[in-house]
């Protein structure tokens, strides 16, 4: 029943809270027109009820109506409003969110609330009445007809006529090479589906908030007559509420935001695009561990539209499916702007070429002449800070943080010392607190270090650095990087942040500084995360077209593992051949995507404790499909005074996994334990 017939009706309503099952409430129409100058509505599935629970008031989604409960009639409460002025979320929606719930195996009500905007399940309707408000003001922006459409190469053409042309689920890997036009090969495909369909919606992912801005102007001024929301974690709450509330209503023609928009409310979603597919962003690691590119493949599949993932480095499972023919495969070869070709690849052996503060004497020369020559460089260096470390090179201390087990890094502007684990800050020491010697010594070196130094070897260059300490304040990032498309920077030193989704035309030179961490790592992922970054990095160079007699743009890696062959694959741009050889690794080894994985981590004051609860959680069922490793400390043990462990489990079957978790969790939430734990299906970081 989707709605109510009488004038009392039981509603079954998921509330966000760790209990899995819905609670029964009474819709009377007495208490809900007490006060109300007309009838209310009947509730709706899909609408938002506010409810009694416990001592406090609480915003719930009814997701069901009855006509009978098992509550007896002393226990039950009454429902005490319904927001009946906005729209009921869509049945498939609620499949969504149900899916989520049922394969992350959480409830209903900690999947489908927090997916909502704060503003939304608040006890007031303030809020909710001032934004469609202003919704209602706004005229029909409903005209998709494109400006400024640029002429395609042949590759990029056929690429745009298949993503736009396709009718049902139709997944689809675009595999471009960094500078491609794989943008506009979505805006092509985009234009065609708006012309198609008056009504039609399109969500376009990224990963990180900072690609935003760019694509969003590209957006705008492409599609002038559609309206435009955003959706990601940096907007204010108000701002959030009426873009999603935009999208929700149907205004918004184009929904572009984080891996937080999947859950959005998009009533005639026609087409999702999943820029740079392979990022680990699109993976939340709290809370519900979604990952929102496979939701969106799902929910792509629900509606049966189709679905686009771009990346130049395809994650190791969507190369998969696309060899397996499970996903089709779209190519593009060459950079999209004429004469513009991929940097030439060296890599530079610190073993023979010896750095001096970080940077091999090559380097060094390749950045005067960059700077020469008026174009811009870019260092690379995935560590912020001043130093990962400093120590006492008289009696060996080291600053470790109190709280977890890892280093306090040095931030020298700020003269502190900062976990970036549990954020704990503290005075950089005068001397050492072991021996007293006050000769303390970074070790390593983060990007301020490096911008130090580069202070020093190019006293007139302009040099900025852009990572999460540089870019703290609202808008700070985007201000940089339009100093840097300005052409006000000659050198720019930065963090995960530059390495992905900008457009940087002067920028011939990238440097990558500090790779081989990554080459042994424990984390089996590392070898293809690392490729990635650097092929994505190394694509920032030479996207303008050569001028002749300009310079070949360079991508320049320091190593001391001159001759790995991951470095042989980046010096020759070969994805395919790296690819093939990580998944014959894979299936030899029996790991993802051939193998799927659950994993549950458990806290404790004491890591003794965590790792008794894992083991106890190991022997209270067992399934013959499925395999239970042992339980171990995590590789960050520690973290703000609490220990943690982890359990692995492997199964070559995903529903038989899926089926045993469900019954397992049953057992764990029986167990009795002090012991925070939490389950995390398909795991990234192990």
């Amino acid at each position: 029943m989707s709605q109510c017939i009488l004038t009392s009706c039981i509603l079954k309503i998921a509330l966000d809270t760790p209990l899995n099952a819905l609670f029964d409430y009474r819709w009377n129409a007495a208490v809900a027109d007490a006060g109300a100058d007309v009838a209310a509505p009947l509730p709706q599935v899909g609408q938002l009820a506010l409810v009694p629970f416990g001592r406090r008031e609480v915003m719930g989604l009814i997701v069901g109506i009855s006509s009978s409960t098992d509550v007896p009639a002393a226990k039950l409460k009454d429902v005490l409003a319904v927001r009946s002025q906005l729209a009921p979320l869509s049945e498939q929606w609620l499949a969504l969110a149900a899916f989520a719930a049922d394969y992350y195996q959480r409830p209903l009500g900690e999947v489908a609330l927090p997916g909502l905007p704060k503003n939304l399940r608040v006890l007031t309707t303030v809020a909710l009445d001032r934004a469609i408000k202003k919704l209602g003001k706004l005229a029909d922006a409903h005209d998709g007809t494109p400006l400024n459409m640029p002429a395609l190469n042949p590759a990029q053409q056929e690429a745009a006529d298949a993503i736009g042309g396709a009718q049902g689920f139709k997944p689809t890997l675009l595999y471009g090479v960094t500078g491609s036009g794989k943008t506009e090969v979505y805006l092509q495909a985009c234009a065609q589906v708006l012309a198609r369909e008056d009504d039609a919606q399109i969500l376009i992912l990224v990963p990180e908030i900072n690609l935003t801005p760019q694509l969003e102007g590209n957006i705008r001024a492409r599609f002038p007559g559609v309206m435009l929301a955003t959706l990601h974690s940096s907007l204010s709450e108000g701002e959030r509420m009426l873009h999603w509330l935009a999208a929700h209503q149907g205004q918004a023609r184009i929904v572009l935001g984080t891996r937080l928009a999947i859950l959005a409310s998009l009533p005639k979603l026609k087409l999702i695009v999943i820029d740079e597919e392979h990022d680990p962003s699109y993976k939340q690691q709290e809370g519900l561990r979604y990952s929102a590119r496979d939701l969106a493949v799902w929910r792509a599949w629900q509606l049966q539209i189709p679905i686009v993932l771009g990346s130049a480095t395809p994650s190791l499972e969507s190369w998969h499916h696309a060899q397996t023919g499970r996903y089709r495969k779209l190519e593009l070869r060459e950079r999209a702007v004429k004469n513009a070709v991929l940097p030439r690849v060296k890599i530079l052996d610190m073993e023979r070429d010896k750095p001096k503060d970080g940077l091999t004497s090559h380097l060094i020369a390749a950045l005067k002449l960059r700077m020469e020559r008026g174009e811009q460089s870019l260092l690379f260096l995935n560590r912020r800070g001043y130093s990962p470390v400093i120590c006492c090179e008289s009696c060996g201390w080291i600053s470790n943080c109190t709280r977890c087990t890892s280093f306090m890094v040095l931030h020298k502007p700020e003269h502190r010392l900062r976990c970036h684990h549990c954020s704990l800050e503290l005075r950089i020491p005068r001397h050492c607190p072991t021996c007293g010697n006050v000769d303390l010594q970074p070790l390593g070196r983060g990007t301020q270090r490096v911008e130090e130094g580069l202070q020093q070897l190019f006293p007139e260059a302009r040099i900025l650095r852009i990572d999460a300490d540089s870019t703290r304040k609202k808008g700070s990032a985007q201000e940089a990087f339009d100093t840097v498309h300005r052409g006000e920077v000659d050198i720019l030193i930065g963090t995960q942040m530059v390495a992905k989704g900008h457009d940087f035309k002067k920028l011939t030179l990238v440097g990558i500084l500090n790779p081989d961490t990554a080459l042994f790592s424990q984390d089996y992922r590392a070898s293809e995360r690392l490729f990635a970054q650097l092929m994505q990095v190394a694509g920032r160079a030479g996207r303008a077209a050569q001028t002749e007699g300009g310079s070949v743009s360079e991508v320049l890696i320091q190593t001391r593992y001159a001759r790995h062959p991951l470095y042989d694959a980046v010096v020759n741009h070969d994805y395919d051949h790296f690819a093939t050889t990580l998944l014959e690794e894979r299936a030899q080894a029996a790991l993802p995507p051939y193998l799927f994985q659950a994993l549950l981590r458990a806290e404790a004051p004491e890591l003794a404790t965590a790792i008794e609860f894992l083991q106890a959680a190991k022997e209270c069922m067992a399934h013959p499909q499925v395999t239970i490793n042992d339980p171990i400390p995590m590789s960050m043990t520690r973290v703000y005074n609490v220990d943690r462990a982890q359990l692995l489990l492997e199964s070559p079957s995903r529903p038989a996994l899926q089926a045993f978790l469900k019954e397992w969790l049953a057992e764990l939430r029986a167990m009795k334990s002090r012991v925070k734990w939490s389950l995390e299906v398909d795991p990234l970081d192990i």
